[in-house]
């Protein structure tokens, strides 16, 4: 994977095949796009796609992922390589690290703090600082993942009651709802979430770490990549909750963006590309990192939260889960 490669994002059906030395892109409505296969770091689906043996056999051997959203915004699932990053050393170390309940526990509170404590950030209001405090005294008495995300859970639904309060009624989350999501504006994070999910396991595989070797969610979602849904969730507030504000101040969405059926929301085709666009953008942005006294994207703060965990799992290096500091 070149160092200069970059995410593709396809919000239309397409077809994937391999032509030498390039993967080639084929739309309905436009002349096919040529990609050179060390220009891409991953792809995104939002829509169908088409792709034979031939493709998916010279996108795994340069490491490329395809993440796959179904109709809802959820993370269906992905075409990954193979574990050519794995370190044997790495993953025994991190097995043993993931089976000691007391840095389980210890990890996992800080996750859910960071995470309140982003979340609060993001939606810049005072009327969260109470909420904040009950979780702080809640999670010394939370021991297992269970009690943790339950307090979570908990301080995020008084997030997203707050959250409301900011937005039109049709972008309101009204309680959050998943699988499917029922309107506008779950449908509109459940979106952003899975592309959260999807930026943290590339750079997950981009490490000797095994993604599925967790912490907070490794003993309540057993289906998943447990480590990608832990270092997902203090980046989550940033693109899902702030964005969700902003497109709603900047009046970037409309209901038309949005489709519905019987019990169900998702975002239309229009929708999606706007989203994807949004997504891409955001990525891209960046911030000065104090300690690397340079530039960082907020793509490379995900690699760079990967990372942690291998300085953890080879030098013991705590863990601090990621929170803005600008």
């Amino acid at each position: 994977m070149s160092a200069s490669s970059r995410t593709y994002w396809l919000t239309e059906p397409c077809r994937i095949r391999r032509e030498d030395g390039s993967i080639r892109i084929e739309r309905a409505d436009a002349t096919p796009v040529r990609i050179p296969i060390t220009d891409i770091r991953d792809i995104v689906a939002f829509d169908h796609v088409d792709i034979n043996t031939s493709a998916i056999s010279v996108l795994g051997r340069h490491g490329v992922i395809i993440h796959v959203l179904d109709h809802y915004g959820n993370y269906a699932g992905a075409v990954t390589p193979a574990e050519e990053n794995s370190s044997a050393h790495v993953i025994r170390r991190q097995v043993k690290l993931t089976d000691l309940a007391e840095l389980k526990t210890s990890i996992g509170r800080a996750l859910v703090t960071a995470t309140a404590q982003n979340i609060r950030w993001c939606l810049e209001t005072d009327l969260l600082d109470e909420p904040l405090k009950r979780l702080a005294d809640q999670l010394p008495d939370c021991t297992s993942p269970e009690q943790l995300m339950g307090a979570e859970g908990n301080f995020r639904r008084t997030a997203w009651g707050v959250l409301d309060t900011m937005l039109p009624p049709w972008l309101r989350l009204e309680g959050r709802t998943r699988c499917p999501p029922t309107n506008a504006g779950n449908a509109f994070i459940s979106y952003m979430n899975s592309i959260t999910y999807s930026r943290v396991l590339t750079a997950l595989r981009c490490t000797p770490l095994h993604p599925a070797l967790g912490f907070l969610h490794a003993d309540t979602d057993r289906r998943r990549n447990t480590l990608a849904l832990d270092l997902a969730e203090p980046f989550k507030p940033l693109f899902a909750e702030r964005l969700l504000r902003r497109v709603a101040a900047q009046k970037a969405l409309r209901e038309s963006d949005f489709e519905s059926g019987v019990g169900y929301v998702s975002l239309s085709r229009d929708g999606r590309k706007k989203v994807a666009e949004l997504m891409r953008t955001e990525l891209a942005t960046t911030v000065y990192h104090r300690k690397l006294r340079r530039k960082v994207s907020y793509e490379e703060l995900i690699h760079l939260e990967a990372l942690k965990i291998v300085r953890l799992c080879l030098e013991d290096e705590p863990y601090t889960p990621f929170k803005p500091w600008w």
